[in-house]
């Protein structure tokens, strides 16, 4: 019994340390997960913020010109999704992102792959896109952020349609 005692007390401790503390795995969806919540709200600004502005950042993306690389591919990429979605009569656009199904560390750097959603109306008509999107991140001065991701997912049906 004490020794029940002793273990239960051990794992209180440990338990009680690591509350609040994030995990190496939530490290590294936190710029992820901003990255969609702030796109979601409609601040490019807030999204930028999550990706790197050096030579590597590279975005691939359903939307042309299908590529963007460099410091300014966000802003670029952010233009061009906009220019599409006026042409498209895009509205209401909204990216869920599923837990990841892969996430890996490799002491400053990280790969994810994570099931998205993407919903829409075009032309007043709701619209569905399942998804992949796969991050590459790298940690500078203690934060983890964006290098480069890619959306990669079905043609968009019409909400409610089933799946083929």
């Amino acid at each position: 019994m004490r020794y029940a005692t002793i273990g239960a007390a051990v794992l209180g401790l440990a338990l009680a340390g690591s509350v609040g503390a994030q995990t190496p795995n939530d490290e590294v969806m936190a710029p992820i997960k901003k990255f969609i919540d702030t796109f979601n709200k409609g601040d490019m600004p807030g999204a930028a913020s999550t990706h790197a502005k050096t030579a590597d950042l590279t975005i691939m993306d359903e939307v042309p010109p299908f590529h963007w690389t460099g410091a300014d591919a966000f802003t670029a990429w952010s233009a061009a999704l906009e220019k599409d979605a006026k042409k498209r009569g895009v509205t209401e656009s909204m990216v869920t992102l599923s837990p990841p199904g892969r996430l890996e560390i490799d002491g400053d750097q990280a790969y994810v792959v994570a099931p998205a959603v993407y919903t829409y109306k075009e032309n007043g008509v709701a619209m569905r896109e399942s998804a992949q999107m796969t991050f590459s991140l790298k940690k500078a001065s203690g934060s983890w952020l964006i290098h480069s991701w890619a959306w990669s997912g079905s043609k968009p049906k019409k909400a409610g349609t089933p799946k083929s």
